[in-house]
């Protein structure tokens, strides 16, 4: 029997108990489909005791891309599948899913456990067990090995990093919905603090983690999408901040954006590198899977609990992930990152300043205890008068750290 741990139901938001009804609404702008959502057994030695759901949309060619969907905490398999949108862009553009579902025997809030070693080391449990969901998913269905994702929301946003990073030779990109970084949590206990106020590491001790991983490993690293509402207390937002610190670091790209970009639902969308890593911030949004119900082709799920009305996240990822078949997409209308308006000879503006005086000043911001550059959005440190910060400022109202 495998430890139950009820600590993480503060990952499900104020409803936690409140666990989704299996297929409860339909997409309406679907037209019928015979195909339907299956569970699959036998698929692996599974030492994770996960159950196992593939969808396969009618007329499905040989080499399709595949999706890994990781349901929250108080969710399961078919109610992260119906209401999050991704049956649209399965059958709109052919490529499987594979659904995990976690049970109440591993987890009595059915959160996946990205917490727990023995869970998130590769070759071992949980992780060890989605692995093997898509090596039947290559066999059974005919998959493409080289264009294989992952996706999911909160703790399966957790679990999509723990993927990531202990799988890079597996997937070939990933979405970290409301998430946490990998290993940022070793135990029940430590998963509290990542959740909120969050964790603060350089970018290298969290590129390290990921590194250490799967050691020596020398081949290319998956792109990341990171999503976060700014207004979820369940997980904090500074956890969006430092999964972008991990993966930047270990895709060998900086911690500034490359460009910016201005998406509706109130969404900022940050690049980073070569569109390697993506940060999308959803202004007022609470702990949930973004999306936007609607027959348009950027429209898609169901609202309900955890699955909130701003942009469909779902559309975003697939472009991102090459879905559509036209390979990788550009970031959408995007904007260089700002550039200095004065003129080239004049000097740059500089500000030294307690972190505190930064805000009040409107050179930066404070979420969660923590200050960020206004514009950038570069982690300064903790918002107190003690911790000093070096600003300079490219453009109206967009400050980088240093000078």
């Amino acid at each position: 029997m495998r430890r139950s741990s009820s600590i993480l139901t503060r990952l499900a938001g104020a409803a936690a108990g409140v666990v989704l009804a299996a297929a409860a609404v339909l997409i309406a702008a679907l037209p019928a489909q015979a195909a339907t959502l299956t569970q699959v057994t036998g698929f692996g030695s599974n030492p994770g005791n996960l159950a196992m759901y593939a969808y396969r949309p009618d007329g499905l060619p040989a080499n399709a891309p595949a999706v890994v969907l990781l349901h929250g905490c108080a969710q399961n398999a078919s109610g992260y599948f119906t209401n999050s949108g991704w049956q649209k862009y399965a059958d709109l553009w052919k490529f499987a899913l594979i659904v995990p579902q976690q049970s109440s025997a591993n987890n009595s809030s059915t959160c996946f456990n990205w917490f727990e070693t023995g869970d998130t080391t590769r070759g071992q449990g949980e992780a060890l067990s989605i692995k093997q969901m898509v090596d039947y998913a290559k066999t059974n269905y005919g998959t493409d090995a080289s264009r294989v994702y992952v996706s999911g929301l909160s703790a399966g946003g957790a679990m999509s990093a723990v993927m990531l990073a202990t799988y890079p030779d597996v997937f070939a990109a990933g979405s970290v919905i409301a998430g946490i970084a990998y290993r940022c949590a070793t135990s029940t206990t430590t998963a509290y603090s990542c959740m909120t106020p969050g964790v603060d590491k350089t970018p290298a001790q969290w590129g390290d983690l990921v590194r250490n991983a799967y050691p020596g490993y020398a081949g290319p690293r998956p792109r990341v999408a990171i999503w976060h509402g700014t207004s979820d207390y369940t997980v904090a937002v500074a956890n969006a901040t430092e999964s972008r610190d991990q993966w930047t670091n270990v895709l060998g790209g900086s911690q500034t954006p490359s460009s910016t970009a201005s998406l509706p639902g109130g969404t900022s969308l940050e690049v980073y590198g070569n569109d390697q890593v993506r940060v999308y911030r959803v202004s007022g949004m609470g702990h949930g899977t973004p999306v936007h119900p609607g027959s348009g082709i950027d429209q898609c799920g169901t609202a309900t609990a955890y699955f909130l009305d701003t942009i469909c996240s779902t559309y975003r990822d697939a472009l991102f992930f090459g879905l559509d078949g036209g390979g990788s997409s550009p970031s959408p209308t995007p904007t260089a990152s700002p550039s200095p308006s004065s003129s080239p000879t004049a000097p740059p503006v500089c500000v030294t300043a307690s972190n505190y005086a930064h805000v009040a000043a409107g050179r930066a911001y404070q979420s969660l205890g923590y200050a960020y550059a206004m514009g950038s959005n570069q982690k300064m440190g903790l918002y107190n008068t003690f911790y000093t910060s070096t600003l300079q400022q490219t453009a109206p109202n967009y400050w980088v750290i240093g000078c």
